[in-house]
Order: structure tokens, then sequence, then C-alpha cells
């Protein structure tokens, strides 16, 4: 597999950017479609995650600028943000890295577009004046935001706080998350346990009850345990309802890669992950990129319930 993920990219010409964002992240997706069963199109893969996981509320999209541009960011914000909330300031002579930004506008009830591109278009809308409509997502522009490696003044006290390996009170965190998943999850004894070698299972709750079943083997690692339920609750979230053999197999992937993330997030060592792209061999470039935005939202999915519990403990 070759790419150019060993040289950062920029975007500094003003007049080509959107395009050249636009084809940067599709010949990213290209190149790792195209190398599926390459070890390298794994090690891409598991770097993209690696950047996803200190930024699961962005987009795929926006992870991979962030990737491609600067691998090692953990804290983005732009220009403005790091002098008026966190005062600090961006370092002279620092390039800017681009990411999608949503443009907020007031847009049609009908066509969803803001009302200059109503005008132009043949929605025949015209219920209600443009001045009284709601405001929504229209589009979005490229946005400039820095790392914090590229500030300097009053330090972030809250970032790499996580101990590496401790899950604290992460599985009771998990297990007390379920509801809020729609999930029925079983903590099964090791001398109960019935499924072999697995370490847990996702699976229909009755004949009359479909509400996704997890079950994860008990053990003494709790981190392990942790990273198993996450996998297990990403079958839940993005496959029950796939009969296909194939495409459960190819889903494999996903869970594997929502738990890393997930985990790392949580300040897990998730490094002895295995991610078999080979099972993709046979897609094409849009159905990854739907994998990408499966595994994307998912992990963040997890991310919000797993922080609204804390917040819960706490108040």
């Amino acid at each position: 597999m070759t790419t150019t993920s060993d040289a950062s990219v920029s975007f500094d010409e003003t007049d080509t950017r959107s395009d050249e964002m636009h084809s940067t992240i599709e010949q990213w997706i290209d190149e790792l479609v195209a190398g599926v069963d390459d070890a390298q199109a794994s090690a891409e893969f598991q770097e993209w995650l690696d950047v996803q996981s200190r930024f699961h509320d962005y987009s795929y999209r926006n992870t991979l600028l962030i990737k491609r541009q600067c691998p090692e960011a953990s804290r983005v914000a732009g220009y403005r943000t790091w002098q008026e909330k966190f005062d600090r300031h961006v370092t002279e002579g620092e390039s800017a890295i681009w990411i999608w930004a949503p443009i907020i506008a007031k847009r049609c009830p009908e066509c969803e577009n803001s009302p200059s591109y109503h005008e132009d278009s043949d929605c025949e809308y015209d219920e209600t004046p443009p001045e009284e409509w709601a405001e929504g997502l229209v589009g979005f522009n490229p946005a400039p935001v820095f790392d914090i490696s590229q500030t300097e003044g009053e330090p972030l006290p809250d970032l790499d706080t996580e101990a590496t390996g401790d899950a604290g009170d992460l599985v009771d965190q998990l297990t007390a998350a379920a509801d809020d998943l729609g999930v029925t999850v079983q903590i099964v004894p090791k001398a109960e346990w019935t499924h072999g070698e697995a370490k847990g299972i996702c699976e229909q709750l009755s004949l009359v009850d479909v509400q996704p079943l997890v079950k994860v083997r008990d053990r003494e690692n709790e981190a392990d345990l942790a990273t198993t339920l996450i996998h297990e609750y990403a079958h839940a979230l993005l496959h029950f309802d796939v009969d296909d053999d194939t495409e459960r197999s190819k889903r494999e992937v996903e869970a594997e890669a929502v738990a890393y993330v997930v985990g790392r997030y949580c300040g897990l060592d998730t490094s002895g992950s295995a991610f078999y792209l080979a099972a993709w061999e046979s897609d094409d470039p849009e159905v990854v990129r739907d994998r990408f935005r499966r595994i994307s939202r998912t992990a963040e999915e997890l991310i919000d319930v797993l922080e609204g519990e804390s917040s819960s403990e706490l108040s």
C-alpha cells in the first residue's frame, strides 16, 4: 500500500482549500480500500482510531483531516477560543489545522437550504417568509483550528489525567449504562460460562423480547472486561439487525474499533487490539466510508452515555 501518511499535508491555498480537503479524505479512504490485505492498511486504520479516540465528538471526516495534517494532535480549538477560554495564544509561525465547521443559518422547512440558495432552487415553499424560518445546518465551511502543542500560556490541568490500564469504576458505569442503550447486560461467572473461548456475546434476549442481550465472561482484569463490554455493546448498537453472516464477520472489525476508541478515551491500554482489514477486501469505497461513520458515531454515543453516568454519580 502506497500512502502519503509519513508526510503531513497542509491546506494553505485559499482558492483550492475546500477541494483539497475533500480530495484528501477521498484519497485516504481509496488507498485504504485498495490495500486492505496489507499490514500497512491496518496500521493506517489504527492511527486514525488513535485520533478518533482523542476527538470522539468529531466526524470521521474531521478526524481524518486532523490525522493527515497533525497526527499527534491531542486537543484543538480556534485562535480566539484558545485566547478567550484558556488564556493561551497560538505561537507565531504556526500553521492552522483545517477542519469542516458547520454553517448554522435560517433554512427552508422543505428544501433545508438557506434563503439565498432557496431562491435559486426549484423549491416552491412559501408558507412562511424566510425571516420566520428556524435555524439549522445548511452546510460546512473550512475552519482553522490549532492544537495545544501550537500554543503557549496557562496549562490545561484536565489533560492526560487517565491512568493507563486502570479501569476504575468503568465496568460499573458500563453496566449502569445498559438501560440508556436499550441493552440487557449480564456478567457471567467463569464457572458458569458456556460459550467456549469467547470473551462475550451479543444475542436476542428471547423469542418475544428482541432487545439485545450482552453477556460477558467475568475475569480479574477489569480493563479487559470493560473493553469486552464496549465491544459487545457496539455489536448491539451496530449489528443486531444484520442477518448476513459475511457482513457480520466484516463488522467484527467495526466493533473492535469502537472498543479501541472508547477504551483509549477512558485511559485503558488497548494496544493489543488487532484489526484484520482484509475482511473488507470486497467492499467498495462508499461501504468503507459507511463503516467509518458507524465507528465514529457509535464510539461517540457510548462515550456520551458513559460521561452521563459519571456525571450522575457526582451529582
